[in-house]
């Protein structure tokens, strides 16, 4: 029984071995999970893992792989965090700003290596550094002393860093800069070149890869100088005076508070002696030197004072004079009637002498002097006024100012005009020399003959037509209107008359409107033709301005022929204002007279002859 029992337990004991060694499990990879990423900056963050089993074998390597592709390995970057089960913590580290990353734990056993789960994560973009500006110190004329200091690089390397400056608010790089190392912490910079006396903007920066940033503004101004002044050259010297000045062309950095001229009889003369105030600021001053010794030698300094001193410019001498002639230019002369002008003068120095003698001088020849016709005017300087009597009517008159002191008698420029001609009605026209010809400039608008008997004005057309004496008219019967503008048409009466005209002029003949127009260069050949003739004859007479469809002309001759138009002899009717001008001759062909006819849509002139009825305007030209 016993030996029964034994080999029963032995048996069993066989079973149990075999049991325990035939059913033993292989060892696995282990078990992990990856932490989540904290602690991210521009290039590092912290992460880790948690290996909750081993797989059946001792962990021989953990930490974590990462990298900018999904699924990183421990091929690429990794950390080495120590062996064993458990959590771990990880230092990413050597990373790109504003980068993706993707990141899984990983453990190492016998078997291989087993991965957490992946996580991903962005790491922080690089901002701009944080830099104060330093205050400006050790300031002189053209320099001072600055710099700054970065608190924070922003995540970036420093790569540059310094001040800049400029004369206007927040300069940035592109004006005038310092550059002082790279780098985090406090910086000294210094700034040349300056101009003195100027207020100056100043700026530190850092600069990183995200770019630049900037300190706050800090303003100060440098030291001035003493002012940079010329001396302007001396002009206008007389027995007592002359003129001069100066020019600021730098104040120094500091207001100029005064300026002008220094002046005396021995060399570098300075403020303390005798010297104009002209203003202040910057920019050219004139300074009149008075009071001064005749035929004396004089030194003259231009100076400039600021907060700074006095600065004088170069040293100019000249010698004061004895009396000169005067200077005097003469007015333009204005209302001239037929006998009477008013012109005058102005005398702008004396000379250095008293004026004893002033006026105008005039005659018909050129150069007219005091001795001859001439008016006295009160005063010694300045403009004045004169009233030229008893003149000739249109007379070519030549006018010059004078002004006499100790010195002799001065003129001013030579001036010349025309007196006026006068009719018997009292209407006044001005006149122009064409060639060897003397012209009315306006058409006539007298209404009485030259032995002021009247000539009758004839207002209906019917009337008009059935006249055989001298007769005018007013173009639409509208003397406001056309008298000034195109004076009278007159019948051919009127014309042959032989009165109508002022004394000593006439109305032309048909060959002094030949002589007129040949000297206006008509051919030869033209001018005994009917009709159209020439070339731009016309067009020299034609006024510029108020003939219609484009028809004005150059007016070469100064004639001014305006559109007056014409009475119709077959109707008595009114026609071609602003389109015709028509002027009569003296001279008959049969029991017609010639005329002139100028055409707003031509530049030629019209030769032809009308009966007497009709009505025309008339220019009158001198015997």
């Amino acid at each position: 029984m016993k030996k029964a029992f034994n080999l029963y337990s032995a048996l069993s004991l066989l079973i149990f071995f075999a049991l325990l060694y035939g059913c033993k499990k292989e060892p696995d990879m282990p078990t992990l999970t990856t932490t989540t990423v904290t602690n991210i900056t521009t290039v590092s963050a912290s992460s880790g893992g948690n290996i909750t089993l081993n797989g059946g074998a001792e962990v021989t390597a953990r930490g974590v792989c990462w990298g900018t592709t999904t699924m990183p390995t421990i091929a690429g970057s990794k950390t080495s965090d120590g062996a064993d089960v458990g959590t771990f913590t990880s230092a990413i580290t050597g990373l790109t700003p504003n980068t993706d990353y993707f990141v899984r734990a990983y453990a190492t056993n016998s078997v291989g290596t087993s991965y957490g789960n992946e996580v991903t994560f962005k790491t922080n973009p690089v901002t701009g550094a944080v830099v104060t500006t330093t205050t400006v110190t050790s300031v002189t004329t053209t320099t001072a002393v600055s710099g700054g200091n970065i608190t924070s690089d922003g995540g970036g390397s420093i790569t540059a860093r310094g001040v800049c400056w400029a004369t206007t608010a927040n300069p940035d790089l592109t004006k005038s800069k310092t550059t002082d190392g790279s780098g985090t912490g406090t910086f000294t910079s210094n700034l040349t070149a300056l101009t003195p006396g100027t207020l100056y903007h100043v700026r530190a920066y850092a600069t990183n890869s995200s770019g630049t940033t900037y300190g706050a503004d800090v303003t100060f101004t440098t030291v001035p100088v003493i002012p940079t002044v010329t001396t302007a050259l001396i002009t206008s010297p007389t027995q007592t005076g002359a003129t001069t000045g100066g020019n600021v062309t730098a104040n120094g950095g500091a207001a100029v508070t005064a300026r002008g001229v220094c002046y005396g009889t021995a060399p570098a003369p300075a403020i303390g002696g005798a010297h104009t105030t002209d203003g202040a600021g910057d920019g050219a001053f004139v300074s009149n030197l008075t009071g001064l010794t005749p035929s004396t030698l004089y030194y003259v300094r231009a100076y400039a004072t600021n907060s700074a001193g006095t600065a004088y410019g170069a040293e100019l001498s000249f010698t004061t004079s004895a009396v000169l002639l005067a200077t005097v230019t003469t007015t333009a002369v204005t209302s001239p009637t037929n006998n009477s002008a008013t012109s005058g003068g102005n005398v702008t120095s004396t000379g250095g002498g008293t004026i004893t003698a002033r006026g105008v001088c005039w005659g018909t020849s050129p150069s007219p002097v005091a001795t001859g016709s001439h008016t006295t005017e009160t005063g010694t300087s300045g403009s004045f006024t004169s009233s030229l009597t008893n003149l000739n009517e249109a007379t070519l008159y030549y006018v010059r100012a004078y002004a006499t002191n100790s010195a002799g008698t001065a003129y001013g420029n030579e001036v010349s005009f025309r007196t006026l001609l006068r009719d018997a009605s009292g209407n006044l026209y001005h006149t122009v020399v064409v060639g060897t010809q003397v012209w009315m400039v306006e058409n006539l608008k007298t209404t009485k003959f030259n032995d002021n008997t009247d000539i009758q004005n004839v207002t209906g057309d019917g009337a008009w037509i059935l006249l055989s004496a001298p007769a005018y008219c007013w173009m639409l019967n509208d003397a406001a209107t056309y008298k000034d503008l195109y004076g009278a048409l007159y019948n051919g009466y009127a014309v042959e008359d032989g009165k109508l005209c002022p004394t000593g002029w006439k109305v032309p003949s048909d060959d002094d409107f030949k002589t007129l127009e040949l000297h206006l260069g008509m051919a030869a050949d033209q001018i005994d033709l009917w009709g159209a003739r020439g070339t731009n004859q016309g067009a020299q007479m034609k006024a510029t301005s108020g003939w219609l469809d484009s028809g004005n002309g150059t007016n070469l001759s100064g004639l001014t022929a305006v559109p007056a138009g014409y009475r119709y002899y077959d109707d008595g009717t009114f026609r071609g204002t602003g389109s015709f001008s028509y002027w009569w001759s003296s001279s008959a062909d049969g029991t017609s007279l010639w005329y002139r006819r100028l055409d707003s849509n031509a530049s030629s002139v019209y030769r032809a002859s009308n009966v007497k009825i009709a009505g025309k305007s008339v220019r009158c030209i001198k015997n």
